[in-house]
């Protein structure tokens, strides 16, 4: 078990850390996860570097990078989506502040790996969008990804489904956008999709910005057509809507916003159970509990602990088996009240369950946050149950959630 270097832990409720590495001081980010012949793969792209890594976690208490792969200069490397036999890696212009120098020569778009060696993947294709590139995009195999891209028509980030049959030779099939993202003169707009607009058979989740949350009928993927649209106003920081993950087998999905000021700038960041069991007309079921700190702590509410307090990444199920379908319990990464776990039992009254947050970082990676606490990223279940969550300032931590998973 390689815990011995793992930060300490502050608050802790249900969960067992069974593994770390800091991925030799590399800031983690976002992670993919697949599995074959009984190696178990994990991807990941780094925040303040270019690039990205693999790592060998089929013993999750010993994870191992076995290889880094370097990504262009001047350009956000930070997105990643596994399935089937292809890597996915998003390529993007940098915000401004985030400790990536701006270059008018950045690469943007995607890069398409084959993953015939999951230990070594080897780049096949690209794709462009002629614009600032893409987020966070979607690939649960098969002929199509759906790509968070941006355009030189429209303003922000929109969905454009692509042809990967040929990842040599990826085709644009179709796009679409929210009629407020034309650009009309008057700026930027916050209603752009954010990522990744979740498919399941015939139907796309889009957590679109301050448009909400939109629901698109794709049975024709050359011409997507709106079914519902559920707005939640000005709630929460002006990204909006961030992450709309179907829970399977049941009419129900759970929307998040995420956090993007330090401190108290954005005091209210939602998560919400949304009923689509009509889905022309989605409502609020109910809201996820505020998380409060262990008493006895030098600060009374997360807002004052520093860094950016709120709702992130949920573990995405994406009908991959490598990954847990969890249709009780929800995973959720919240900045720097840590990791935290949800029980959905009678979804119209969430309960937190369980919790997980390490002592902050003792050494800084990059610019992010201000004031140097943890701040955990991303999340993703193995079906085997092992969890695995990133901190671009600490590395990777392995846990096990002790009352198990449903």
């Amino acid at each position: 078990m390689t815990t011995n270097n793992a930060p300490r832990i502050l608050e802790n409720k249900g969960f067992d850390l069974i593994g770390y590495h800091d991925l030799d001081q590399k800031p983690v980010f976002k992670l993919a996860l697949i599995e074959r012949e009984g190696r178990w793969y994990l991807y990941t792209g780094y925040l303040w570097e270019r690039g990205w890594a693999v790592i060998d976690v089929t013993d999750p208490t010993d994870p191992q990078p076995i290889r880094s792969i370097p990504g262009p200069e001047g350009t956000w490397t930070i997105q990643v989506q596994a399935a089937d036999n292809l890597l996915v890696t998003g390529l993007e212009k940098p915000m401004p502040g985030w400790g990536i120098e701006e270059r008018a020569d950045f690469d943007e778009g995607a890069l398409f790996w084959d993953l015939t060696d999951p230990s070594d993947p080897k780049q096949v294709g690209a794709w462009r969008t002629g614009a600032t590139g893409t987020h966070r995009n979607f690939y649960n195999g098969g002929q199509y990804a759906y790509m968070t891209a941006t355009s030189p028509d429209w303003i922000g980030h929109g969905l454009t489904i692509v042809d990967v049959s040929d990842p040599a030779e990826p085709k644009t099939v179709s796009t679409w956008i929210a009629p407020e993202q034309v650009d009309d003169g008057n700026g930027i707009h916050q209603s752009y999709l954010h990522g990744p607009a979740h498919v399941e058979g015939d139907r796309a989740y889009l957590p679109h910005g301050r448009a909400g949350l939109v629901i698109l009928n794709i049975s024709d993927v050359t011409s997507p057509q709106v079914v519902s649209q559920l707005s939640f106003g000005s709630l929460g920081s002006v990204l909006g809507c961030h992450s709309a993950v179907p829970i399977p087998g049941k009419d129900l999905l759970v929307v998040n916003g995420e956090a993007i000021m330090e401190g108290d700038g954005d005091a209210l960041n939602y998560t919400f159970v949304v009923d689509i069991s009509d889905e022309t007309n989605p409502k609020i079921a109910s809201a996820f509990p505020m998380p409060t700190p262990t008493p006895g702590l030098d600060y009374a509410n997360y807002y004052e602990k520093g860094g950016r307090f709120g709702p992130h990444n949920q573990h995405h199920f994406q009908n991959n088996p490598a990954h847990f379908e969890l249709k009780r319990h929800v995973l959720l990464t919240y900045f720097n009240a840590g990791m935290r776990v949800y029980d959905l039992a009678d979804p119209l009254q969430p309960v937190e369950v369980g919790y997980f947050v390490p002592e902050d970082p003792q050494k800084r990676l990059g610019a992010l946050p201000r004031d140097l606490v943890t701040q955990f990223e991303d999340v993703i279940v193995d079906s085997r149950g092992n969890i695995f969550v990133s901190d671009k300032n600490h590395g990777l931590f392995v846990l096990r959630y002790a009352p198990g998973l449903e």
